[in-house]
């Protein structure tokens, strides 16, 4: 499972139009599912991410976690995360879970991350056309790969 983080002040994702999630402080999270991921990974993923201590403290050092900072979180699912890009100009998804398998670790993760004391989770809508808006703050971008987490 790849995920690529973002702190952000603020975010939102809008379908057709309509505001299908929106968070104040906290992460963007953009979730990527291969067709190699399990339960296992959303668990791991989850845990890691909700206690990263990325949020500046009172000597702006990144020293609090979304716990700390009562932050929020906006999780956007993205099998293009899951591109291989090493031959051609045409990304390949072979790697990407199909459908059937990524939702519903894709709404594990989520729920592990409310399992974690993260209090507002908000989603977009799996496998729409979505239009994500945010502003980062710092900016601070992280990925993380929930295979180099289980080794």
């Amino acid at each position: 499972m790849l995920a690529v983080l973002q702190r952000v002040s603020n975010a939102s994702v809008t379908v057709d139009g309509e505001i299908k999630g929106q968070i104040n402080k906290g992460f963007l999270i953009l979730l990527g599912v291969n067709s190699q991921d399990t339960d296992k990974d959303a668990a791991v993923l989850a845990a890691k991410i909700s206690g990263l201590r990325i949020f500046t403290d009172e000597n702006d050092k990144m020293n609090l976690s979304l716990e700390d900072v009562e932050g929020e979180t906006l999780v956007i699912s993205n099998f293009t995360l899951c591109a291989d890009c090493r031959k051609g100009r045409r990304p390949n998804f072979i790697n990407a879970a199909r459908p059937e398998t990524a939702e519903p670790l894709y709404e594990l993760f989520c729920s592990e991350l409310k399992a974690n004391g993260v209090k507002k989770v908000e989603k977009g809508v799996f496998g729409a056309d979505m239009k994500v808006e945010l502003l980062n703050d710092g900016p601070v971008t992280i990925t993380i790969d929930s295979k180099e987490l289980i080794k």
